[in-house]
């Protein structure tokens, strides 16, 4: 993602929190621009406004993000609501799911477990659309020898 330029609506101050709505550009492409609307920002020593702590993101695609962000990237833990409906609730790093985390798919299907980089990857459970619990290890979008979770 990387610094973004800025202009406050409604904001008191260019460096500390975020009160009101910020509305971001990006300079490599005009196009891209997304509301931060809650959140910490400090500034950069080339004057752009960059993302720290606590905040909340909207995206002009519907995208929706609530949680920790580092270097105007999302770092900690956090809830990525895409607009298809999928939703990412668990750690961030470098923008990347990694870590513990729930990825829920948009016809209800869920992972639950470890990500690596984006991709689901060791011990976790597969739970289908009907609830079927699946457990096993994952190693991106394979997961060989699955195994049916008995509820007893």
């Amino acid at each position: 993602m990387g610094p973004w330029g800025a202009e406050l609506l409604g904001s008191a101050a260019a460096h500390g929190r975020v009160r009101k709505q910020t509305n971001f550009t990006a300079p490599s492409n005009p196009n891209h621009s997304f509301l931060f609307l809650e959140g910490e920002c400090k500034k950069t020593p080339e004057g752009l406004l960059q993302r720290n702590g606590l905040g909340v993101h909207t995206s002009a695609n519907g995208m929706m993000y609530i949680g920790s962000w580092l270097n105007d990237k999302m770092n900690g833990t956090g809830r990525l609501e895409h607009p298809s409906g999928a939703v990412y609730e668990g750690e961030f790093k470098d923008n990347m799911y990694h870590g513990a985390g729930t990825y829920t798919f948009p016809n209800g299907a869920k992972y639950i477990g470890p990500f690596n980089e984006n991709k689901m990857e060791g011990e976790g459970d597969f739970i289908d659309e009907n609830g079927v619990v699946w457990t096993g290890t994952f190693n991106g979008t394979k997961a060989a020898g699955l195994k049916h979770k008995l509820k007893m």
